[in-house]
């Protein structure tokens, strides 16, 4: 099955999110992967190569037995994660492609999106084994930093996203918030300054002694001001208040359209506690009303969400929110997954992009 979001931006140019999942759970790993394969080419083969991925997240049941076969074609910067869909298959594909995309890969692995006034760089699943969740991010954090150098940018002022993927969680995540939190006072990210949309979530590596992954969007050629930090602060509050650095949503304007990166979001209230804690249904509620204030706040509405990735900590609450999110979201694509989320109280975690027509001075995208 695959579900498709299509935007046009004020310049006519478009863009797509897609969610490919499998419809039958009975079936092989390598036959549900050829069907979400099938599903992908279409979705190429429909662009009619005017349109290009240029990023792809891929979520399988089990990386150790299912990471090596999955296609390394070099189209695009591509993330591998185990956190399972729960719909019982084995795989899942979110695929985000571009109208008039040129995609380059680098030397280091990073890619290199350019597109008219902008470069953007993604990175997917970058990792380093055998340390812990503390040097790792760390380090990972550095890197991304010098490759940023080389072209001209830094962490502070082009790092739009990021992703970390924590093995066991409620272990290693306070290992990602201090190495995390040590970069940041080192190349200058605070309060005062900015941080960077993120989420921070359950998630495995093929490599059983990588504590943690991370994935990467940065944006170079950027104008003071284009990229903005946005907030709600009567429902969330600041992530640094409980220790923890990253933005709750960052916008990025273009010529033709605004991005919006919403990080991954709870049922938490604006003093950082856990609302409704153990209620699985109240929980959802609150979280859509937490993440409805960001797209408020960057004048953006549900229609312009582009996808959801949804993430439970308990998959018996999967029949719960299942029913929620397709009754409320019939035509937004999402995937819920196994992964439990940072905090032991919030049962549920979601994160979402939007894209809005708008017509700006900025650089173009």
């Amino acid at each position: 099955m695959i579900k498709i979001k299509r935007f046009v931006t004020a310049d006519m140019r478009r863009e797509v999110h897609a969610i490919i999942t499998v419809s039958d759970p009975t079936l092989s790993f390598h036959r549900q992967l050829e069907e979400v394969m099938d599903d992908y080419a279409s979705l190429v083969r429909d662009a009619g190569g005017v349109m290009k991925p240029v990023f792809r997240r891929w979520f399988v049941s089990d990386s150790a037995n299912q990471s090596a076969h999955l296609p390394h074609d070099g189209a695009c910067a591509t993330s591998v994660v185990e956190q399972a869909p729960l719909s019982l298959t084995k795989l899942a594909l979110w695929v985000w492609m571009i109208e008039g995309a040129e995609v380059k890969q680098l030397v280091d692995g990073a890619f290199v999106v350019s597109c008219g006034g902008c470069t953007h760089l993604f990175e997917g699943s970058r990792c380093r084994p055998g340390l812990d969740s503390e040097a790792a991010t760390y380090e990972m954090l550095s890197s991304t930093d010098s490759i940023l150098h080389r072209h001209g940018g830094t962490l502070l002022d082009n790092c739009v996203r990021t992703w970390f993927f924590v093995q066991n969680v409620d272990v290693n995540y306070a290992g990602v918030v201090a190495g995390r939190n040590r970069s940041f006072r080192e190349k200058g990210l605070a309060p005062h300054t900015r941080f960077i949309a993120s989420t921070g979530i359950g998630g495995r590596n093929a490599d059983s002694t990588v504590a943690v992954q991370m994935d990467s969007y940065s944006v170079l050629g950027l104008e003071p001001g284009q990229m903005r930090q946005v907030n709600a602060p009567d429902y969330l509050n600041p992530t640094h208040e409980y220790g923890v650095a990253f933005e709750r949503a960052t916008s990025v304007d273009y010529s033709d359209r605004r991005h919006l990166f919403i990080s991954g979001t709870a049922s938490i209230d604006n003093k950082g506690e856990v609302v409704w804690e153990g209620d699985i249904r109240r929980q959802t509620l609150r979280m859509w009303t937490n993440v409805e204030a960001l797209l408020k706040a960057a004048e953006c509405e549900w229609k312009d969400v582009g996808h959801m990735l949804v993430y439970l900590r308990d998959p018996a609450d999967y029949c719960v929110v299942k029913e929620m999110f397709a009754e409320r979201f019939p035509d937004i694509p999402y995937v819920i997954l196994l992964a439990p989320v940072c905090r032991p109280g919030w049962l549920i975690e979601m994160e979402c992009m939007a894209m809005k027509p708008i017509k700006t001075s900025c650089p173009s995208f």
